[in-house]
C-alpha cells in the first residue's frame, strides 16, 4: 500500500477500535488494489441497480485507472463489508475534502446487488457519518442526489441529512447533465472552536 493509503487504514482502525466489540453486522474498510476482481464483478452484477445513477469500474483497466486518481490528501474510498464473512457489501466515498473554514466532504455511495435491500449500506453509511465526524473531524458531509434515485433519497432522510436545494445538470453521468438534489448533514458535536487552524 501507499503511504496515504497505510494512514488511512490506521484511521479507519483507530475508528473501529472505538466501537462497542462485535457492534453492528458490517464494518469498514479502505478500497485497495486487492479489491479488484471482487469489486469488478459485483459491480457487474450490479449494473442494473446502478444505471442510471452511477457507473462504477467494471474491468481491470477501469479498476486501476479509478484508483490511480485517488487523493488521500482530500479522499476516503471506503468497503462496506459483512462481519461475519468479509464480503463487500457496498462502498462509500467521501470526495472533495476541504478543511479550513469549510471542513466538509461530500459523499458519494454504492450498494452491491447480492446484498442489497438488507439494510447493510444504512448501517455502513451511518458508520462512515461517525467516521467523518469523529476520527476525521469534518463539520459537513453532503449528498448530490438525482431526484428520481428514491431509495438514495430515503436513506440520507433516514440518517437525518436535510434537504439543502436542486441543481439543474449539476453533474455529467450517463451521457448527459444530470438534475441534483443537495442533501447535508451537520456534525452534531461540532470541532474545532477555530475552522481556520489545521486539523490534528
Amino acid at each position: 500500500m501507499t503511504e496515504g493509503l497505510v494512514q488511512i487504514a490506521a484511521e479507519v482502525e483507530t475508528f473501529l477500535a472505538s466501537l462497542p466489540p462485535g457492534a453492528g453486522r458490517v464494518t469498514l474498510r479502505p478500497l485497495t488494489r486487492h479489491d479488484e476482481d471482487e469489486f469488478t464483478s459485483l459491480t457487474k452484477a450490479s449494473a442494473e441497480l446502478h444505471h442510471p445513477w452511477m457507473s462504477l469500474p467494471a474491468t481491470a483497466g477501469e479498476f486501476q485507472a479509478y484508483l490511480a486518481h485517488f487523493d488521500p490528501a482530500n479522499t476516503r474510498r471506503l468497503l462496506v463489508c459483512l462481519r461475519d464473512s468479509g464480503d463487500i457489501a457496498g462502498m462509500v466515498n467521501i470526495n472533495s475534502i476541504i478543511r479550513g473554514r469549510f471542513q466538509n466532504g461530500s459523499l458519494g455511495y454504492a450498494a452491491f446487488a447480492p446484498s442489497a435491500g438488507h439494510g447493510y449500506m444504512s448501517e455502513g453509511l451511518a458508520l462512515v457519518l461517525r467516521y467523518s465526524f469523529e476520527q476525521l473531524r469534518l463539520h459537513r458531509l453532503e449528498a448530490q442526489i438525482q431526484p428520481d434515485n428514491h431509495a438514495s433519497i430515503k436513506l440520507v432522510k433516514r440518517l437525518g441529512f436535510r434537504h439543502e436545494g436542486y441543481s439543474p445538470e449539476m453533474l455529467f453521468i450517463d451521457g448527459g447533465w444530470r438534475d441534483h438534489e443537495r442533501w447535508a448533514i451537520l456534525n452534531p458535536d461540532p470541532w474545532p472552536a477555530h475552522p481556520s487552524l489545521p486539523n490534528p
